[in-house]
């Protein structure tokens, strides 16, 4: 008998997943209450790379960009090929971990080398370089727009015979596992930011707190993927020139009332970062927003069997995007039987009134 399943949440990992579990021939619905890439997703910036130290971390990542350059033409989804640049502008710790984070990424088997200010200079002139201590390149690397790869998983899905229900909130419930009152074999809550709540809902606590991010888009020149670890923010190309943000707020907020705009301070200052990064630059600020992540006590994400035939997704303390392919896929073949799940990412690992502050996926550890 083909086994049912529920995915409860219509963001990158979720449209994933519905799309393995269809493709492996389970009978799948997916329950999204508002559009999919309503929420976090569409809000994402979309970098993708695969510069991990941690083994699990740069396997799952390694496997993502495979994903996201198999599906890249397909509908209005482009995975664009761009190299990922870390640098530190002080001697210190930050300088440190670049170069032991290079060297360990090296020893994973990734395509990462340590840079020079020359040689990054050489390859992006825009870029000033003279306060540069330490950087890193990682070339297996790029950037997409994250509504665009989940509204073609989402089409996938349905072509592989899943039903996706817009505009249907889940409430889930438990022995047996169902959700709206209907049993399923399985039920999958990927459902981001209200994860927790969904899950507290059905009786159910875990160690989830979703935390307030910000971005922006301005003119700018031609720029790689970068990220500062000194002055802690990213950059990205965009077609108008450069996605840049950060911004975090490191204290909970509630999903569903949350301010989506950006600050002020935050554009005016992350204006002034790309202003000192691209000396020759008219930096003009065109748009602001903001989005949520989710953090977890140990910055590890909850992938697995919660309770048994409850499985959850979530938790990506803002690396959720960049993998989603990866772990959309490893959850569809756990809850189909195929493979016993990551370990380190085992939700149960937790008893779910874990006291921990919150921190961003760019905090040392």
């Amino acid at each position: 008998m083909t086994e049912s399943v529920a995915v409860v949440g219509g963001g990158a990992v979720g449209v994933t997943a519905a799309y393995d579990l269809a493709r492996r021939g389970a009978d799948v619905t997916l329950y999204e209450r508002d559009e999919i890439a309503a929420e976090s997703t569409g809000r994402a910036a979309g970098l993708l790379y695969d510069a991990y130290a941690e083994d699990v971390d740069a396997r799952i990542a390694e496997r993502a960009i495979e994903r996201f350059a198999a599906f890249s033409g397909e509908g209005d989804f482009v995975f664009e090929r761009a190299p990922y640049v870390w640098f530190a502008t002080e001697p210190g710790q930050a300088a440190d971990a670049v170069a032991r984070d290079a060297d360990a990424m090296r020893a994973q088997g990734l395509d990462v080398e340590h840079l020079t200010p020359d040689g990054l200079a050489a390859e992006y002139p825009a870029l000033r370089t003279d306060d540069v201590e330490a950087a890193a390149v990682a070339r297996n690397a790029g950037y997409t727009t994250p509504a665009a790869y989940a509204e073609l998983l989402a089409e996938k899905a349905r072509d592989a015979g899943a039903e996706i229900r817009e505009g249907t909130p889940a409430e889930v419930a438990l022995d047996p596992a169902r959700v709206n009152g209907t049993p399923y074999d399985s039920v999958l809550v990927a459902a981001g930011a209200h994860t927790k709540q969904v899950l507290a809902n059905a009786g159910i606590r875990v160690p989830l707190k979703a935390y307030r991010v910000q971005a922006l888009v301005a003119s700018g020149p031609d720029v790689p993927l970068f990220w500062d670890a000194n002055r802690d923010y990213y950059a990205r190309p965009h077609a108008r020139g450069v996605l840049a943000g950060d911004g975090t707020q490191r204290r909970e907020f509630d999903p569903d009332t949350y301010d989506r705009t950006a600050d002020d301070d935050f554009v005016q200052d992350t204006r002034e970062k790309l202003q000192h990064r691209l000396p020759d630059a008219d930096v003009s600020v065109e748009r602001a927003w903001a989005g949520l992540c989710v953090a977890t006590p140990d910055k590890d994400p909850l992938l697995g069997e919660l309770r048994d035939g409850l499985f959850v997704a979530a938790g990506w303390q803002g690396h959720g995007f960049m993998r989603a392919p990866a772990t959309g896929e490893a959850i569809a073949e756990q809850i189909r039987g195929e493979h016993a799940g990551l370990a380190p990412f085992d939700p149960t690992r937790f008893d779910g009134d874990e006291e921990f502050r919150v921190r961003s996926g760019s905090d040392p550890d």
